[in-house]
């Protein structure tokens, strides 16, 4: 069984697919890959190891006879589910893996833009720090004010779990109750009420622009939004806007409308935090979710039922 791996993964990874008597054909560029090189290696393989950065559809599909595309990602927004389901090839993903570093990385964010840790650094390197001042860079408090999480699942309540540390009250938006996470509210409420947004839905139809400018104008001038799902869940020209006006006192993001592309108006605007999707990118994650997506191959490989199968 050959499996294409289209980006290098952790060696522990490529040695668990190795273990299992397959053959592994990894492409060494860290860049995204391709769409011919996608086609091709799809082509001449048994199994996919991809990212989410790559769009596997029908036509990778039907390149050649996969047997199993397993993607290092808990969501799968990059793949068709489906023409998989409908040409028999599982889908698997690695949910569980990333959620306690994606839940850090999301208050890393969030403390980052509520006490303007960034602007501060950046005050320090221009050299332009003359000494404390009872006026300079005040930001917001955590504690007592309301933090409300868009999709309360396995990182959303890890984020809840974290965010109860430093004071914050919870309040949800979900489909169902999660009365182990906080009280639930239609997300227009939530947004009305928070002092905190954060985003932990997965990336739908239904949930392209939830956060569009009239859901945006819902909030409040003094509130923050942090997203560690997927850009495309925020309408990003509106988002700008938003900033602009002062309708919305900041934003922390890991993830963009039309990543790696970020809106030029946000790299322009002091009350916005950026990161480069680093919400699981820690050593012991990042090998996690390898491995995860590794051993399914093997499974399905040996004719066993892969334990993370979406689709």
């Amino acid at each position: 069984m050959i499996v294409f791996v289209t980006r290098p993964v952790p060696q522990a990874a490529l040695q668990l697919l190795r273990d299992g008597g397959l053959d592994v054909r990894l492409r060494l560029d860290e860049s995204p890959i391709p769409r011919p090189d996608l086609l091709e290696g799809a082509a001449q393989a048994d199994a996919l190891l991809c990212m989410l950065t790559d769009r596997v559809d029908a036509e990778v599909m039907d390149a050649g006879a996969l047997r199993v595309i397993s993607n290092v990602a808990v969501g799968v927004d990059n793949i068709d589910l489906a023409a998989a389901k409908a040409r028999g090839i599982p889908v698997t993903n690695t949910p569980g893996a990333l959620t306690d570093a994606t839940a850090d990385m999301t208050l890393a964010l969030l403390l980052a833009v509520a006490r303007r840790v960034p602007e501060g650094d950046a005050m320090v390197r221009r050299g332009e720090f003359n000494g404390w001042g009872p006026m300079m860079m005040l930001g917001a408090d955590l504690r007592g004010h309301t933090l409300g999480i868009v999709g309360p699942g396995r990182i959303g309540k890890a984020v809840a779990e974290r965010a109860r540390a430093f004071g914050l009250e919870i309040l949800v938006a979900a489909r169902q109750d999660h009365p182990d996470v906080g009280p639930r509210a239609p997300l227009d409420e939530l947004l009305q009420r928070s002092d905190f947004v954060s985003l932990h839905c997965p990336l739908t139809p239904q949930t392209h622009h939830l956060l569009d400018a009239r859901r945006l104008g819902l909030m409040k001038p003094s509130a923050f939004l942090v997203n560690t799902a997927r850009g495309p869940v925020i309408d990003e020209g509106a988002l700008v806007q938003a900033l602009r006006s002062g309708a919305i006192a900041g934003a922390a993001l890991d993830v963009y409308e039309r990543e790696p592309a970020v809106h030029p108006g946000l790299l322009d605007l002091s009350n916005v935090v950026l990161a480069p999707h680093t919400g699981s990118a820690t050593h012991r994650t990042r090998t996690a979710m390898a491995t995860m997506a590794a051993r399914d191959i093997v499974s399905i490989s040996q004719g066993r039922a892969p334990q993370h199968r979406v689709a």
